[in-house]
């Protein structure tokens, strides 16, 4: 069995919880997303997905599980924001992650191109490397599927300007990328209940991904408060 294979053998129908926390964050540190990454575990998760090579590094040393990697770095002049040039994603592959996840949309990159004219030197350089595409829409699936991307994301389904009108989980989504494409769908974005988890896996879809519901507590919080004013 290769690689790729047992990767995504071993997510197969299992939860990966998303451990991230932003510079303004109060958890923001590697100690506590490292622990936050243990606490997942225990609970079952098969998989991580991280932000920045501290973490990641943390990460793998707390738990033995594939981790799905990620950089956000924000550019001047761009709204691509996760794993967004080439530089992030040596350095991701030289820490050895997993699964490299990258903006997939059709937005422009910091470096002036778009993500069909970067990435066949991205996957000519990086030839055993898994990359996950984060698309906000099937148009964007459908080229990343073409451009060789081993697995696609419903990540930014409501994060760009032109789908924030979407309601999340994108049901609608998530469900044509599973007729449409034969690699793995990976949906990931707004799912807050264990109901909405069981409705997309009833989709078809790969693996799941949740992030906010579980480890960022500053926004959980935020939602009994909402409920409640």
């Amino acid at each position: 069995m290769n690689k790729k294979q047992k990767v995504f053998d071993g997510i197969k129908r299992q939860l990966i919880v998303s451990c991230q926390a932003l510079p303004e964050e109060p958890l923001h540190s590697p100690f506590i997303m490292g622990k936050m990454a243990y606490a997942a575990m225990l609970g079952g998760a098969k998989g991580i997905r991280a932000n920045s090579i501290e973490d990641i590094r943390e990460i793998k040393r707390m738990v033995e599980l594939p981790i799905i990697g990620i950089i956000k770095k924000t550019c001047e002049g761009s709204d691509v924001v996760i794993t967004p040039t080439a530089h992030e994603i040596e350095l991701l592959y030289q820490e050895g992650v997993d699964i490299i996840a990258l903006d997939a949309t059709k937005r422009i990159r910091p470096d002036g191109t778009t993500i069909s004219e970067c990435f066949p030197k991205i996957r000519e350089t990086f030839k055993d490397q898994i990359f996950m595409a984060d698309c906000s829409t099937y148009e964007e699936a459908k080229v990343a599927y073409e451009l060789g991307f081993d697995c696609l994301g419903t990540t930014l389904s409501g994060y760009t300007e032109y789908t924030n009108d979407k309601k999340l989980p994108d049901t609608e989504l998530i469900k044509r990328l599973v007729q449409s494409f034969p690699i793995p769908v990976i949906a990931e974005g707004g799912i807050w209940t264990p109901d909405e988890l069981k409705r997309v896996f009833d989709l078809g879809v790969h693996t799941a991904v949740i992030g906010t519901a579980i480890t960022r507590p500053m926004e959980i919080t935020k939602r009994f408060v909402q409920a409640i004013q």
